[in-house]
């Protein structure tokens, strides 16, 4: 008999899904999909997930969520509500868990923010 002990410090399997709210037909539409193996809170990585897809867009009434779920079965919805707070920034190591093309939308943006010019 082989035992599997999950432990809070071992890395987990973490996937999300960007959606987007069809007002419409009152649907929730999948506009992009990830994965990470990592360390970092699924919460925080929503968040950073979240903050860099709307980095650079006009989402202007429409309404986005990011649906995290974990290898232990846990799930969570991350809002815009939720990156309201002024003082919130991605942890440069949690942003390494991310894509490419999310870290790069996020640290530009955070290099406008520094440099006090409005996004493009």
């Amino acid at each position: 008999m082989i035992a599997v002990v999950l432990r809070d410090d071992m890395p987990a399997c973490v996937r999300w899904e960007i959606l987007m709210h069809e007002r419409f037909s009152d649907v929730w539409i999948c506009k992009g999909l990830g994965r990470a193996t990592t360390r970092a809170d699924p919460a925080e990585l929503g968040r950073a997930v979240l903050a860099a897809y709307l980095t650079g867009r006009d989402s202007r009434g429409e309404t986005f969520r990011v649906l995290v779920r974990t290898d232990h079965g846990h799930h969570l919805v991350i809002t815009t509500a939720q990156l309201t707070d002024r003082g919130w920034e991605a942890d440069p190591a949690l942003c390494q868990a991310l894509p490419a093309y999310l870290r790069n939308a996020l640290t530009r943006h955070q290099s406008r923010e520094e440099a006090g010019t409005p996004p493009t």
